[in-house]
């Protein structure tokens, strides 16, 4: 079992509980009972913009305010100074670079994980069948190679032994589905979890052996954050059972 797996299910229910106490509820309690706990400052991942607000919500105490953007840029943010308490990205690679820099504490936890799919407009003017000869000549949209969605779309075009000729790439995966969705772009690879979000405006193939190139999602507490307290709160509230059938009722896998 590697490290990072390890931290997903000792600093969910273990580590954290001993301050906190709360894994078998659906939601973690209140750090102080006397008084409102301070806001919290969570910088996260695009693909996680529907699902992180409801998970707040399971927690009325917390005053949790996000900003959302691709992973790299945020650790980009804080690299560069920008305040906030918690950090939760798309994959391991980006927050071991965060690690790396001393931006995060502690060994960050997976709380989530996601796969790839290909989407198209609804009405595909394409006519495109999947990741296959279909897409030659076609304008197919991905990830940058430097943030997530990019890194896990290289390794499974490598794994399918497929050589993808995209007209773009974007720094967040959320671009990717907005160029489908307005039909600039043919086609596009997202996750699973943007797709279900816009069902109704795109169509979406599954890609044969994505199960296997999975992403995991992990979360730690900003170092230079006067608020550490109240962003382990957040982290705990993640591993919980409301937090985790939110997750999984929008697409996400298990940790």
């Amino acid at each position: 079992m590697s490290r990072r797996v390890r931290s997903a299910l000792v600093v969910g229910c273990a580590t954290l509980a001993t301050s906190l106490t709360a894994c078998g509820s659906d939601s973690a309690p209140a750090a102080n009972q006397d008084s409102r706990p301070a806001p919290v400052t969570v910088f996260a991942a695009a693909s996680l913009t529907t699902v992180f607000p409801r998970i707040a919500e399971l927690e009325p105490e917390l005053d949790v305010r996000f900003s959302f953007d691709g992973s790299a840029t945020l650790v980009d943010q804080l690299a560069a100074g920008a305040p906030a308490d918690l950090l939760a990205t798309a994959d391991e690679t980006t927050m071991d670079r965060a690690t790396a820099g001393g931006l995060v504490l502690d060994d960050p936890m997976i709380f989530a994980t996601n796969e790839l799919t290909l989407i198209v407009p609804k009405d595909n003017p394409g006519k495109i069948t999947g990741v296959n000869q279909s897409l030659d000549g076609k304008k197919l949209v991905v990830c940058a190679p430097e943030v997530p969605c990019g890194r896990a779309t290289q390794r499974l075009a490598k794994k399918l032994g497929v050589t993808l000729t995209p007209v773009s790439e974007e720094s967040k995966v959320t671009d990717v589905r907005g160029k489908v969705e307005s039909g600039e772009a043919d086609a596009g690879i997202v996750y699973t979890t943007d797709a279900a979000v816009v069902s109704d405006r795109v169509r979406a193939f599954s890609i044969p052996g994505a199960e296997n190139v999975l992403n995991n999602y992990p979360a730690a507490a900003v170092a230079a954050s006067d608020n550490q307290p109240t962003a382990r709160q957040f982290l705990l509230l993640l591993a919980s059972p409301g937090a985790q059938r939110i997750l999984q009722d929008a697409g996400f896998g298990a940790p």
